[in-house]
């Protein structure tokens, strides 16, 4: 049985790379889907050049407007993915694997765990580890609720934990298991597209398709720009806080072009070096970091405020997932939760494609549980150790970390670090960090969208890759100088509305697949029990 199934393995393998190979011979190497997505994501950019006022003020109209508008979507939406992988990891169907019956994960576990978090958590967590927590302490996320007290600190962990947790990867889990079973289990290829064919047919319109296809790729970019900016915009923060250095656009636009630089020269190297090497290597600065902070910092307040941000995060997940406030007004839930998840739908095709890619022989449980565990797990962690470092200070010794994240939400992390032994190292050691994070997002990122613009998602061509990276550096840098943070925003939820319907038909496709196996598997662990 076990030599019949590597056989079969083998020959799929092989028809999948003659697919991947015919997909990106002749014209259909650079197709309608990479001249239209390109054209769109560098006429923005060119157009953010030029008029950088008027796209401010769009953007801000932008933002309003889908907030305001379509706030039930994004929150019905992802609690309901929650709620759909947890029923599939706890299902029957959790035994099926993103790959053959026999096959085995790729990667170890100790390195999935890295890539996983440094794709789909990185840039942004270093932002929002002390700023969240410390905007929530100072603006409570309740109408008249208690403010710079021991309560809004309580409320303020309990909320940072409910944005980083189960939702936040929900959407990436739905993205990565339609994509992974159909191109592991059923041997297609990996684009969003693809995943659709179960519900609407193979062959189903192909105009249909290459706008599935472009509109994920332009997702994608715009949101991994969302990302990148945030990035760019906290070293540059921390390069002026920390040392000096001059902050404004020509930093930033020097940050990127090395950053672009540096995530090329990885990308040469491969998957199995280049990205495992430098998860590897963010993993351990977290941990440093991390475990240098809770060293010196309020250990026991960390820990419990861990402990206990934990349990309300657990007792009101269902309430903050379909929070809102028609009735007050306020525009709290739009501006934090609608705005984080508009931003993590945007870059799902890319999270997705990864974390099918890096987890392909691992079962859909194990798929499940782990990204709706470790990652969140070990947020909440930094959160504690940093965030609850942060709302110490200002509750216990009086200082004013808080009044700085309100003037300046890039300079939380640098703010903490001066209240703390060897700030000089530990800031180097963060602008390191986030640097690290930067440069494996976007090789990761410019790896996906290469192979949706070819039709080779095992291995896209370098030219692509960096062809690729070039337009999300100029994309990130235009948006920042046309706007900072508010375009950055409305450009993850222009992108994350569209696509937040196409997670939707993911899930249906998937789920239409999915009702085929348990028979087939019951027949063929009945013919194994006869043969024994």
């Amino acid at each position: 049985m076990d030599n019949d199934s590597d056989n079969d393995n083998d020959k799929n393998r092989k028809n999948r790379n003659i697919n991947n190979r015919k997909a990106t011979d002749g014209k259909s190497k650079l197709g309608i889907v990479f001249w239209a997505s390109g054209s769109i994501i560098l006429l923005t950019a060119i157009i953010a050049a030029i008029f950088p006022s008027l796209v401010q003020t769009y953007s801000e109209s932008v933002y309003g407007w889908i907030s305001s508008y379509f706030s039930w979507f994004f929150m019905l939406s992802v609690f309901g993915f929650g709620v759909f992988l947890i029923f599939l990891a706890l299902s029957p169907y959790g035994r099926i694997k993103l790959g053959g019956d026999h096959s085995k994960p790729e990667f170890s576990f100790r390195s999935w765990v890295g890539m996983l978090f440094s794709a789909g958590l990185g840039v942004g967590l270093v932002f929002f580890g002390v700023a969240e927590p410390m905007s929530h302490y100072m603006i409570s996320p309740f109408v008249d609720g208690e403010t710079e007290t021991f309560e809004a600190a309580r409320i303020a962990m309990g909320y940072s934990f409910f944005h980083w947790g189960i939702s936040q990867w929900s959407i990436f889990g739905v993205a990565g298991l339609a994509i992974g079973y159909n191109q592991y289990r059923k041997q297609k290829d990996g684009l969003v597209s693809t995943s659709l064919e179960p519900l609407f047919g193979t062959g189903y319109n192909e105009k249909a398709k290459k706008a599935i296809d472009i509109l994920a790729i332009i997702a994608t970019v715009t949101g991994m720009a969302t990302s990148v900016g945030l990035g760019i915009m906290q070293m540059d923060g921390g390069l002026s806080i920390a040392f000096g250095l001059p902050s404004g656009a020509w930093t930033q636009i020097i940050l990127t072009a090395l950053m672009t630089g540096l995530f090329i020269l990885s990308t040469t190297t491969g998957l199995k070096r280049g990205i495992k090497w430098l998860s590897n290597l963010n993993m351990l600065l977290a941990a440093v970091i991390t475990i240098f902070v809770m060293a010196v910092g309020p250990f026991t307040f960390i820990m419990e405020s861990i402990v206990v941000g934990l349990g309300d995060y657990l007792s009101n997940y269902a309430g903050y997932s379909l929070r809102l406030q028609p009735y007050s007004g306020e525009a709290w839930v739009q501006e934090w939760s609608v705005f984080y998840w508009a931003w993590v739908i945007a870059w799902s095709p890319f999270i997705g494609s990864f974390v099918a890619r890096v987890s392909r022989g691992r079962s859909i449980r194990e798929y499940v549980m782990g990204i709706l565990i470790i990652p969140p797990m070990l947020s909440f962690l930094w959160i504690g150790a940093l965030g609850g470092t942060a709302v110490y200070s200002d509750l216990f010794n009086g200082t004013n970390i808080g009044e700085l994240v309100l003037e300046d939400d890039t300079a939380a992390l640098f703010s903490l670090f001066e209240q703390l032994p060897m700030t000089d190292i530990l800031s180097a050691l963060a602008i390191l960090l986030i640097f690290t994070f930067l440069v494996t997002s976007a090789d990761s990122a410019t790896f996906i969208v290469a192979g949706m613009t070819s039709g080779n998602t095992d291995n896209p061509q370098m030219r692509l890759k960096i062809l690729w990276g070039v337009l999300l550096g100029t994309l990130t840098v235009t948006l920042i100088i046309a706007g900072g943070l508010t375009s950055l925003q409305a450009a993850s939820l222009l992108a994350g509305l569209p696509f937040g319907i196409v997670l939707i038909l993911m899930i249906v496709s998937v789920t239409k697949s999915l009702r085929r196996e348990p028979n087939d598997a019951m027949k063929r662990r009945q013919k194994k029990t006869k043969k024994n």
